[in-house]
């Protein structure tokens, strides 16, 4: 029978004996480790592993009950997913269409190995003409100020009925309320330019060449009742210079908001983020 890989992922308080327990755990049903990465938090004394490993003829429900005396033993958190299985995402946007555009072009050629459940806009569909939906469902659900609550409750009634695992903000420039925030703690990632000094409201960019700012970046993290307060999972800078208007820091800083953003949703795809409290562990190639 053939191998099947499987990617592992825990963590629990630090103690000896947990990369032994697993390791030998695995070996004892058959299985191959591939790959193996751990990290020892030594200021909050919590302990992180991520293991890909190829075992045959077991499923990934038999897999996690084989595990159930390491995990009580040692108080773990721990998911093992089959990596044959892509992920099911949705992602939700605005008016500007270019983090939407890159992520359905990085799953079409696979470079991001997941199942768009939907896509889901506040504009309507005529706004994305030249966007290819093909194979990928699209809703118009217009934000309304007045009614904001129904709005979220379809969308949180679509992540349900879709069985959508993660959701991605595409530049999905709405404000969550907190209830919805808190929903989708944990699973939900958003893309936000980064200034220093921080730059609020309108224009962002703008405001940045106003005072002459020499780097401009961009920052993906997951979503919280916080606004833009989540932890963070990918973070990249652009340097600039007296040289750049604001069309070019636009320019630039769609480019940098288009890449961070699709490594940190490969980095969730793979399974290679763990949370750890208010920061996180992104087991990297």
């Amino acid at each position: 029978m053939p191998l099947h890989s499987y990617v592992l992922a825990l963590s629990c308080r630090n103690r000896a004996g947990i990369v032994a327990a697993v390791s030998m755990h695995l070996f004892e049903m058959g299985a191959n480790i591939s790959d193996a990465q751990q990290f020892d938090d030594t200021l909050s004394g919590q302990f992180f592993m991520r293991v890909v490993f190829e075992v045959s003829g077991l499923s990934v429900e038999t897999l996690e009950t084989s595990f159930a005396e390491i995990v009580e033993r040692f108080g773990m958190d721990l998911r093992i997913r089959d990596r044959a299985e892509p992920r099911k995402v949705m992602i939700l946007v605005s008016k500007f269409d270019h983090c939407l555009v890159d992520l359905l072009y990085r799953r079409r050629i696979g470079e991001l190995a997941m199942d768009v459940t939907a896509v889901v806009a506040n504009h309507p569909r005529e706004t994305y003409a030249h966007v290819e939906f093909t194979d990928t469902s699209f809703h118009y659900l217009p934000a309304n100020k007045a009614d904001k609550t129904a709005q979220e409750g379809k969308i949180l009634q679509l992540i349900e009925t879709t069985g959508t695992e993660i959701v991605v903000l595409a530049r999905y420039m709405q404000i969550l309320s907190h209830d919805f925030a808190a929903a989708l703690q944990g699973r939900c990632i958003n893309i936000h330019h980064s200034f220093l000094p921080g730059f609020k409201g309108a224009k962002p960019y703008h405001q940045a060449h106003e005072r002459g700012v020499k780097i401009i970046g961009a920052t993906a993290h997951f979503v919280t009742p916080d606004l833009d307060e989540g932890p963070i999972i990918e973070q990249d800078v652009e340097h600039i210079s007296h040289h750049d208007t604001p069309d070019t820091l636009v320019r630039k800083g769609r480019d940098i908001e288009r890449r961070v953003l699709a490594r940190a949703l490969s980095h969730l795809l793979e399974d290679r983020v763990l949370l750890n409290g208010h920061r996180t562990v992104v087991f990297k190639d």
